[in-house]
């Protein structure tokens, strides 16, 4: 049987560190490696073996093996080169000699429609139209986001459809509606019945006075004098923004300050339309820096800030391939003083979380010399110079990426790298911790990133499976902090789900997507990418994307919010930014200016000199606490501005 490897894009740069140093190396040099084929596309469930010729600087052939290795989820490798595409996307392959990758590039073709389902929007009247609503699957279930539809009709006396789907009534009656996709077609009978109406009149259900960019009015086309529900088209006179069809509503929202007019259109002869102003969004915060703890030796990892059972306040900061923990001294955030550190058997110190009593400290480790990583916990008797307490590794050996403490509960939800599970751990005795749980999707290739558990549910992180929303403790779906139950979940084609934090009816999902070609042992500057998804939780079984908020030619991390409706963000190179994500959302964010401030976390002495790759924010007693990956450990503030007349 044929080994295969495949891990998420996140972990394929640590797990191709671990090969790069244990490949041997030869006596031969080789300048580089041929990949045959030098580009392949492939179908689901289709395999091609790869071959990689080792070439000296003269040209000529080299003996010598390669290590295989896939990254993402679209396809797998032998360790024989054997590609097989699992499912439609894009994958990347490498053949790995002496530390250094070749790439190649595998696209999987997305497989055709297998199945249509159809269904009316509403009812058909007489002058009026509908729209079909079509969800079309593939051989192995998957929903199909783009398909080539046409549609046609038995008796065009009755009904009449056009290519978008959208069915006008001509006669009472009844017909047949076909809608086909390739070799997929499936019907729908269509009864139209007369028209009751006596007028129609387009309701604004929400104020327009004052209305500025990024504000949601909802507009509906009603019928007076019968109780028609209308499924109005709807237009609008110009860009700058959008409108939504959403359960018979339109959802209208500017990304630029202007005049709109937008119409609906229920039939042929019935339309109408309303104007609407919309004036720029304007801020009255700005966002300073307070202070900066300087760390160029080696790149920081996440941070948590708080105050010590002395009085005083400490920000903790994690190391990324690097074996140290920083304690700082913030009382001053305008400056920070380094009190502390304590030295791991580890590559990463990724996460910092402290228990609520302020008495317990818990770091994780990767990358440990002993291969026994887990853990560690700390005691925090005297905060400045913070002591091993123990550690647990049992069956967390692989590493332990991120973790989430329940105080109440005296449990801690750790994500496994070796089996990206959520183990669930009491530390009611954090010197003998405990193993109570586990919980994880149903998906051999799963990469469990990051969870975080807020009022009763934990929003797991499983990058191309997207975010899994557990009961927790909220007791809506049977479960407990101790034995959590699935909820639901929602994924996007992007993948790369990296974290996920709740706030009010929304749930903001962000992605982590670094370049192919980032050498995780080399310092220098680092192209991320990804946005941040919002996700209308309002019924929580069934989360709905609404809108997104990303920064040009950067990539979101770490997320937070405040009371105040503001969303902190540390967005990598686009350092620390604050998001105003008052009211209803919809749309793109950015283009709708609920920025409030933006605050770049670079530094000529940092180990990559004047870029940003700013890791989260966390607020504390007025504060905003972040740590950068080059730089280490940035303290700021909003300060609150008046309007001058």
């Amino acid at each position: 049987m044929q080994r295969i490897l495949r891990v998420s894009a996140d972990r394929a740069m640590c797990v191709l560190a671990i090969l790069c140093a244990v490949t041997p190396l030869t006596a031969q040099e080789v300048a580089r490696v041929v990949l045959t084929p030098s580009s392949l596309e492939l179908a689901v469930g289709e395999s091609r073996a790869l071959s990689a010729d080792l070439r000296g600087a003269d040209g000529q052939s080299i003996e010598g093996r390669v290590t295989w290795f896939a990254a993402g989820d679209a396809v797998t490798v032998s360790r024989d080169g054997v590609v097989t595409a699992e499912q439609p996307g894009e994958g990347r392959v490498a053949a790995l000699y002496e530390g250094r990758p070749t790439w190649l590039t595998v696209r999987v073709a997305q497989l055709p429609a297998d199945r249509l389902e159809a269904r009316i929007g509403g009812p058909v009247y007489v002058g009026l139209t509908t729209p079909i609503q079509i969800d079309a699957y593939t051989t192995r279930g998957e929903r199909l986001d783009h398909v080539d539809l046409s549609f046609s009709v038995a008796d065009r006396a009755v009904a009449e459809i056009d290519a978008a789907g959208r069915i006008l009534g001509n006669s009472p009656g009844q017909t047949t509606v076909t809608v086909n996709a390739g070799r997929s077609d499936t019907q729908i009978q269509v009864t139209v019945e007369p028209d009751a109406a006596e007028g129609y009149e387009l309701e604004v259900a929400s104020d327009t006075e004052g209305l500025r960019t990024g504000d949601v009015v909802f507009l509906r086309l009603n019928a007076s004098g019968a109780s028609q529900a209308l499924q109005p088209l709807w237009t609008l006179s110009s860009s700058g923004a959008s409108i939504e069809p959403v359960d018979g509503r339109g959802l209208f929202v500017a990304e630029e300050p202007g005049t709109y007019y937008v119409t609906a259109i229920a039939g042929p002869a019935v339309s109408r339309t309303i104007r609407v102003d919309v004036a720029a969004r304007t801020h009255t915060a700005k966002l300073e820096l307070v202070g900066h703890g300087v760390t160029s030796t080696h790149r920081a990892g996440d941070t948590w800030v708080f105050e010590g059972v002395d009085g005083r306040d400490y920000a903790y900061l994690g190391t990324f391939y690097h074996d140290w923990m920083k304690a700082w001294d913030v009382t001053d955030p305008t400056s920070p003083v380094l009190t502390d550190s304590i030295q791991l058997d580890a590559r990463r110190i990724n996460d910092v979380k402290i228990h609520p009593n302020n008495r317990l400290g818990i770091v994780t480790r990767e990358g440990a010399s002993s291969r026994r990583n887990g853990i560690v916990l700390l005691d925090l008797s005297n905060p400045a110079h913070p002591t091993i307490l123990s550690e647990y590794t049992d069956g967390v050996t692989g590493g332990v990426h991120n973790v989430w403490i329940i105080g109440d509960e005296d449990l801690v939800y750790a994500c496994h790298n070796g089996t990206s599970e959520i183990v669930i751990l009491d530390i009611a005795d954090p010197s003998n911790v405990s193993e109570v749980g586990r919980w994880a999707i149903d998906n051999p290739a799963r990469s469990l990133h990051d969870v975080v558990v807020q009022d009763g549910y934990a929003y797991a992180s499983y990058w191309d499976d997207g975010v899994v929303v557990l009961d927790a403790g909220a007791g809506t779906h049977g479960g407990t902090a101790r034995a959590p139950t699935f909820v639901s979940s929602f994924s996007y084609p992007e993948g790369h789900t990296h974290v996920a934090w709740r706030h009010g009816k929304y749930l903001f999902v962000g992605d982590e997507i670094y370049p192919d070609d980032w050498d995780p042992n080399a310092f220098g500057p680092i192209e991320a990418s990804g946005y941040v998804h919002v996700l209308d939780m309002s019924e929580i079984d069934n989360p709905v994307e609404v809108a997104r908020y990303e920064v040009p030619e950067a990539g979101a991390h770490n997320l937070w919010s405040d009371d105040r409706d503001r969303l902190y963000i540390g967005y990598y190179q686009a350092g620390l930014r604050v998001l105003d994500i008052s009211g209803e959302l919809r749309g793109d964010l950015y283009r709708q200016g609920r920025e409030i401030g933006a605050l770049k976390t670079s530094s000529a002495d940092a180990s990559v000199p004047n870029w940003s790759m700013t890791w989260g924010a966390q607020l504390f007693k007025g504060r905003i606490y972040t740590s950068d990956l080059f730089s280490g450990l940035w303290i700021a503030r909003l300060v609150e501005q008046e309007l001058v007349p």
